[in-house]
């Protein structure tokens, strides 16, 4: 079935890939990012130049949507950022308009709950390089639970630019001493194009790793 996907986050990285992927798979794609030069020219794609931070933007950009994929990221940037938030801020008084469509969070294994679940070296990795941007994902992520949207928060491991074609593997139940590993981005954005097309792990938060 050909579905309307709404990408958010989709000049580079994992948001590029989920629209390249949606592409292929013959669905409809529309676009939001401030730059749009790096998206293919294709008949099946609505580009939209804006910003995620932006009510009236995301509006434009998730009106007719059956799903919504957000891939948001500061790149190798690790200073603090307020992004994750000002993205919800902006995205929650659309909870009545989106209703009950699909939408999925790229986040991170080590946001939120999931750090007590990390191993010794991850965590004090996390703590060294990563720790104000994985706060304001956490925050992000407390603010979209606390909503009526229908959500999904993906938290792979570290990405890797590896282009396998074997499936991620998806843990949704947290155990101690449970791995979660290294994944490729393409793995991850065939996850989120998948889950766009049959949705399984709404209201859940699915790890990904290689496998």
């Amino acid at each position: 079935m050909i579905k309307t996907i709404s990408i958010i986050g989709a000049s580079a990285g994992i948001g590029l890939q989920c629209v390249q992927v949606a592409l292929q798979r013959g669905h409809r794609v529309i676009s939001l990012s401030r730059k749009v030069d790096t998206l293919p020219d294709h008949p099946n794609l609505q580009v939209i130049q804006g910003s995620a931070t932006k009510t009236d933007d995301l509006r434009r950009a998730l009106n007719g949507a059956d799903a919504v994929l957000v891939a948001l990221g500061t790149g190798v940037d690790r200073k603090p950022t307020t992004l994750y938030t000002d993205f919800a801020k902006a995205l929650l008084p659309l909870q009545s308009e989106l209703g009950q469509t699909p939408i999925q969070l790229l986040t991170g294994f080590g946001t939120g709950d999931s750090a007590q679940y990390q191993g010794l070296v991850a965590r004090w990795l996390f703590r060294l390089l990563l720790k104000a941007v994985y706060e304001n994902k956490t925050a992000m992520e407390q603010m979209i639970e606390s909503s009526t949207l229908n959500w999904s928060l993906v938290r792979p491991g570290m990405l890797t630019n590896a282009s396998t074609v074997a499936p991620a593997r998806v843990q949704v139940d947290y155990t101690p001493g449970m791995k979660v590993g290294a994944v490729s981005r393409m793995a991850v954005a065939r996850f989120m194009v998948e889950q766009a097309e049959h949705p399984t792990c709404q209201k859940r938060k699915p790890a990904l790793s290689a496998r």
